[in-house]
């Protein structure tokens, strides 16, 4: 059965969600657990009440909203995220949500009833910006992660995970774990890349998601004067770094053809233009489809950094930050996505996902599936992101009507 979700409803919806914790360039500063993150949960909790679901939070900070089926069956799940990059797009996350808040408004108006319950969800700190690792809300729940090394997790000022949950009001009273089994879960994400534009087709059939390492190597040198200290005396861990970084960078071309890597942050002390470098930190993160290549990508780097901190006769360590293993959705996910984009009249293609999503997680608890909307110019993780109205409301679609096929239709 053709679920058309109603355009107008979820655009204001889409619209309403990106206003808090807006930029000025039309981007979200939203971070976890932040005032803006409280305020959006707040919001959220408003829409799940005014929609007559049951509500619960669980002790990470996990929301639910579960519409009752008509028999006693495993759930379908449905959702995503609604913390944000520094900076980031209004799409990456929460179109994930507002779809699936959607969805059950829209089964609602048109009466329709499902035998299984639809169970919508926010998951904690997925982006892993504010606190380290990403997909964090998931993976408690899904048992990837021990809750208390989790509480315990600290942003850029010591603040720990806990602290803020507690501090907003999120710390729920049920267990951060599934309460009974699930049947199956599917999840509505933009690309966040350029290759669904690139086929000109209208939605993304999701097969499965690739895995990450992500980690960060700290060189201790020796501070001292830039320029009374002998070139041969020096102990410079900036250059240990730098030469760890241009090798992440070209080491993706010596892997596989889907693998990238990346530095993103870098920390310099005492960073002053007079001063030789005596600590430099900096982080990486590993992509691919293949755990073994992964595995090789991490090895490259331990020995990359040791040569570098040898070379330069500086000390080294290497914390490694997050895992997270490629995974392959089971057919009968991919297949409803594929069925309901077919059904729809919408050009579907089939792609790998290049980011990691909650998904990541779920997928151990239940079968999962995943949707993708257009990311127009490939952009994401920036207030550049964007995809339009007419991407979001067809991927919408696709993820409403393969939840009902999941769900069933109830019976008169």
């Amino acid at each position: 059965m053709e679920l058309l979700l109603d355009r107008e409803r979820f655009v204001a919806t889409m619209q309403a969600q990106a206003e808090i914790g807006a930029t000025e360039n039309g981007g979200l500063h939203r971070l976890a657990l932040s005032d803006a993150d409280k305020r959006v949960r707040d919001w959220f909790a408003a829409q799940l009440d005014a929609a007559g679901l049951s509500t619960r939070v669980d002790a990470f900070g996990n929301m639910f909203g579960r519409r009752e089926g008509t028999r006693d069956v495993a759930p379908v799940l449905v959702g995503s995220h609604l913390d944000s990059q520094p900076y980031g797009g209004i799409y990456d996350g929460a179109l994930g949500v507002v779809a699936a808040l959607e969805l059950v408004r829209e089964l609602d108006a048109r009466g329709i009833g499902t035998e299984r319950p639809i169970e919508i969800v926010n998951w904690t700190n997925e982006e892993g910006s504010r606190f380290q690792p990403t997909l964090q809300g998931s993976g408690v729940w899904a048992g990837v992660h021990d809750i208390d090394a989790e509480y315990a997790r600290t942003d850029d000022d010591g603040t720990t995970v806990e602290d803020e949950l507690e501090r907003i009001g999120y710390k729920g009273s049920t267990p951060a774990e599934p309460g009974e089994a699930y049947d199956s879960y599917l999840e509505l994400h933009v690309e966040q890349g350029p290759s669904l534009e690139a086929t000109g087709a209208d939605v993304g059939v999701v097969t499965g998601i690739v895995g990450l390492r992500w980690g960060a190597i700290t060189f201790r040198g020796e501070a001292n004067h830039s320029g009374a200290t002998p070139m041969h005396h020096r102990k410079d861990a900036l250059v240990a770094a730098a030469d760890v970084i241009t090798q992440v960078r070209r080491l993706p071309s010596t892997l596989g053809e889907r693998t990238v890597a990346t530095v993103g942050a870098l920390d310099v002390s005492p960073n002053s233009i007079n001063v030789v470098p005596g600590t430099a930190t900096f982080t990486y993160g590993v992509r691919d489809p293949s755990g073994d290549v992964l595995d090789d990508a991490v090895d490259r780097i331990h020995a990359a950094t040791e040569a570098a901190a040898t070379q330069e006769g500086v000390d080294w360590e290497i914390d490694e930050r997050a895992t997270a293993t490629p995974v392959s959705f089971p057919d009968r996910c991919v297949d409803s996505v594929e069925r309901a984009a077919a059904d729809l009249g919408y050009d579907a293609v089939r792609l790998p996902s290049g980011g990691v999503h909650d998904a990541t997680n779920v997928h151990r608890v239940c079968d999962a599936g995943m949707v993708f909307a257009v990311s127009e110019g490939g952009k994401s993780h920036s207030e550049a992101e964007y995809t339009s109205w007419d991407d979001c409301h067809r991927a919408a679609n696709t993820l409403a009507t393969a939840a009902l096929d999941l769900a069933g239709v109830a019976s008169d």
